[in-house]
């Protein structure tokens, strides 16, 4: 039967008597010839413990391939294998293999599948294991005795690599032609190898040296490991602060809280309840400048990733040579500039909620890419072919008409229902009228201080007024006219005519209670002429008109073909 070598096998000592394989005594030249190869080897073990000592960490894979071979040639062994388990322990591969010409390589795929009944009692029983002949097997070994006769293995030798208190991997030995044998001998002729006790103690300390170099690799590896991990949360946790700064600079306190109660609003805010705590994607539909970011913080704050944070992308910001880089992030000479690897937001909403503001604007070729992102949760950076697995909740807003958008082409319909799992439509500030006195006093509250002005007081009718207005940049529109007001008023009354820039646009809209939609586009036309005049007809940039009124200028220009706005001429 095989045999199992235990730690506590004694070894013959130097006067001991040496013994052939059938326990008689070794005559004086056998014993001669085996004294000599014990000579040669612990020469051999003597030599391997100076090479390993202070040896480096890069150079241990090399000089444990050296010390395998040697072993082997003054063992007399036809093939050494080392097989290790990973640093999860979770598999285990050939690493090393020596084997002497002619004979057939085992694949590093499949060394330890094809000997299981051998690697499971090494593992358990956390000592050698000698099969000396193929009928030693047992019965449940059938695939280690498939693999014998398929490599023409006659004997083996299995010790395994302690570190600690783990067995982190095999050394294996074995004896294939029968033309390298030691004179383990009965009668005149070679049998098939006999492991004896000797041989073992022998292969023992080899594995004692070889299993101290793997476990200062090991722990070089882990110690790698873990700062590369550390230094990936650093980076992270940098690019995470630098954003997070970005965002508290650029985002008002206006919006720190969802302000009204109007069935319309509660209606919103109702949805937000049910799908907060779900992971499901949710798409915000509505006109620009209603507050979709604020209802996706909302629908954010209430989810399980609320310690997490949202990160938010304006897809229409960017150009589009920029906005793959943005979302999935590059390595560092992926394109020209590229001076670092840099996360994306994908990467930096790990675990968190990402917000896709303006969701209609994507480029067709970057929504392929996305929703490849959304249906496997992996994503890829410019320049690199490896995968990131990512766990982001994605939240999607536009103020375009995807429906129509599916129908031209512009929008892929896969990418539409991935996204549209839960719409909700944020109501135009015109169909939340109730909200705008609270919104009023809301943004004079949060800003009168900055601004250094001290309001008590709205006259009825400026209240009037902005109620009756139409406001078609909505609830941006109504903060940048208070904040233009606060500044106007040097006194504890709030001044809006001065604010709008054009008395007729209040008395048009303070009319609209008794009159209709004409004195109402009246006042919205006069409102934005005046906006225009103060910033000599310029629609985009900072500070120019679109900026001011809180409009897009694409959307402030379909205004003004609606009401039929023009330059004057010169």
């Amino acid at each position: 039967m095989a045999v199992l070598v235990s730690e506590q096998t004694s070894l013959e000592g130097e006067g001991a008597m040496l013994l052939l394989a059938d326990g008689k005594p070794m005559t004086t030249a056998q014993a001669q010839v085996a004294t000599v190869c014990a000579a040669d080897f612990y020469q051999a073990v003597a030599q391997l413990s100076r090479t390993f000592i202070d040896l480096p960490v890069a150079a241990v894979d090399g000089k444990i391939q050296e010390a395998v071979a040697q072993v082997a040639e003054v063992i007399g062994a036809d093939r050494v294998t080392l097989t290790q388990v990973s640093l999860d322990g979770k598999s285990e591969c050939l690493t090393h293999e020596w084997f002497r010409p002619g004979i057939a390589r085992i694949p590093s795929d499949d060394a330890v599948s094809l000997f299981p009944w051998v690697a499971e009692r090494v593992v358990r029983d956390r000592g050698a294991v000698i099969v000396s002949r193929l009928d030693e097997l047992p019965p449940d070994a059938s695939r280690d005795r498939q693999s014998f006769q398929e490599f023409s293995i006659k004997s083996l030798a299995v010790c395994p690599l302690i570190v600690g208190e783990s067995v982190v991997g095999e050394l294996s030995f074995a004896a294939l032609t029968g033309e390298h044998e030691l004179p383990t001998v009965v009668g005149d002729g070679l049998r098939q190898r006999d492991w004896d006790a000797d041989t073992i103690g022998r292969l023992r300390l080899v594995t004692q040296i070889v299993g101290s170099a793997l476990a200062r690799k090991r722990a070089d590896l882990a110690l790698r490991a873990a700062l590369e991990d550390n230094e990936r949360l650093r980076k992270r946790l940098e690019a995470e602060n630098v954003y997070l700064r970005t965002e508290v600079k650029n985002t008002n306190d206006d919006y720190a809280e969802v302000v009204g109660r109007s069935p319309a609003i509660r209606a919103v805010l109702h949805k937000v309840d049910q799908v907060a705590a779900t992971d499901v994607p949710v798409l915000l539909l509505g006109e620009t400048g209603t507050g979709k970011e604020l209802i996706a913080r909302a629908v954010h704050a209430g989810s399980a990733r609320s310690a997490r944070p949202l990160i938010a992308v304006n897809c229409a910001a960017l150009p589009p040579s920029l906005i793959e880089s943005e979302l999935f992030g590059h390595e560092k000479g992926a394109f020209t500039g590229a001076t670092q690897a840099r996360a994306g937001r994908f990467e930096l909403a790990d675990g968190g909620t990402l917000f896709l503001d303006e969701i209609g604007d994507l480029e067709p070729a970057l929504q392929g890419k996305l929703l490849r992102t959304l249906q496997g949760g992996e994503i890829e950076r410019l320049g690199s072919s490896r995968l990131h697995k990512v766990d982001v909740r994605v939240i999607a807003a536009t103020n375009r008409d995807l429906k129509a958008a599916l129908g031209e082409g512009r929008f892929r319909a896969d990418l539409y229902y991935r996204l549209s799992v839960f719409p909700i439509e944020v109501p135009a500030l015109r169909d939340r009228r109730d909200d705008i006195p609270l919104l009023v006093w809301h943004f004079i509250q949060s800003r009168q201080r900055e601004l250094g002005r001290l309001v008590k007081d709205i006259p009825k009718a400026a209240m009037d007024a902005l109620v009756a207005y139409d406001w078609p940049g909505n609830v941006r529109e109504l903060q940048n006219i208070i904040d233009r007001a606060l500044i106007l008023s040097t006194g504890p009354t709030l001044r809006i005519e001065e604010a709008l820039g054009v008395g007729g646009a209040v008395r048009g809209a303070r009319d609209r209670a008794g009159g209709g939609v004409e004195e109402l586009s009246a006042a919205e036309r006069a409102h934005i002429i005046g906006v225009l005049d103060r910033c000599g007809w310029a629609i985009q940039g900072r500070g120019k008109a679109a900026d001011r009124l809180g409009l897009r200028p694409s959307t402030l220009r379909n205004r003004m073909r609606k009401l039929d706005i023009r330059r004057p001429a010169q």
